[in-house]
């Protein structure tokens, strides 16, 4: 099954980051969050991944066309004009990288990559710009067991404030920002059928207004309740607070070894 990456926008409310490189190329302990996303699903065993990239693309397909080099030691034999990785182990990806477009719409991104999909009926969805502990293998099996044709992944995200329980003036606890006091959201993790594009008019199609408003109002849209780690790095006070989780060895999205 394959990962299609929605990574072609133009990441406004990152502006401080993303005026010099597109936002899934902002790096969170000096590798790009895209890097950060793909480490997730390939600790599943997904491999393949199809990025639709747009704002700044070009940068995407020089990070990957290079991944190898800046990832590994190398022997350049200069005379006989060859180049050996000296790389003991690498990520075992094959990425696609697809130009969808500047101004594309998420829904016209998903339709322009249904070509790279192939025989498979099914791919996972997500956005290139967040991080969890997700266990995916369990969406997917949630996916088939309920039948229907997507599912969605909701988190519940923390509060923006904390809470005060209060006996008159004596506060008697103080909970920080406490999780799900607005429900579950859309936190971005996607099973989604290749007949998907059935719903997609075109390039102006926003994915998250009128095909997810069609599947649930048809009830062919599945949630996957989600308690655990979810953050997305819309905004630089996110990307510090994941730096901070890194940088303090306590990042709950690394999942792999």
């Amino acid at each position: 099954m394959k990962v299609v990456l929605l990574a072609g926008g133009f990441g406004t409310r990152l502006s401080e980051e993303t005026q010099t490189r597109p936002k899934p190329l902002v790096e969170i302990g000096g590798k790009p969050i895209i890097w950060h996303i793909m480490k997730i699903y390939s600790h599943y065993g997904f491999n393949e991944f199809i990025v639709c990239a747009g704002y700044k693309g070009d940068m995407i397909k020089e990070y990957f066309v290079n991944y190898i080099l800046h990832s590994s030691n190398v022997t350049v034999d200069v005379r006989g004009g060859t180049v050996r990785y000296e790389s003991e182990s690498r990520d075992p990806w094959r990425v696609t990288v697809v130009d969808t477009g500047l101004n594309t719409m998420t829904g016209g991104r998903i339709k322009r990559i249904l070509p790279y999909l192939g025989d498979d009926q099914e791919f996972l969805m997500t956005y290139g710009d967040g991080v969890t502990d997700l266990d995916i293998p369990e969406v997917i099996a949630l996916h088939r067991a309920e039948g229907r044709l997507a599912t969605v992944t909701g988190a519940q995200p923390p509060g923006r404030f904390g809470q005060l329980s209060l006996s008159g003036n004596a506060v008697t606890s103080f909970h920080e920002k406490p999780k799900g006091e607005g429900g579950w959201i859309n936190a971005g993790f996607f099973v989604l059928p290749k007949n998907i594009g059935d719903y997609i008019d075109g390039d102006d199609t926003m994915f998250e207004h009128g095909p997810l408003e069609a599947l649930s109002a048809q009830g062919q849209l599945s949630l996957y309740r989600h308690e655990g780690f979810w953050r997305p790095m819309d905004s630089l006070r996110d990307k510090i607070a994941l730096e901070e989780m890194w940088s303090s060895g306590k990042a709950p999205w690394k999942i792999w070894a």
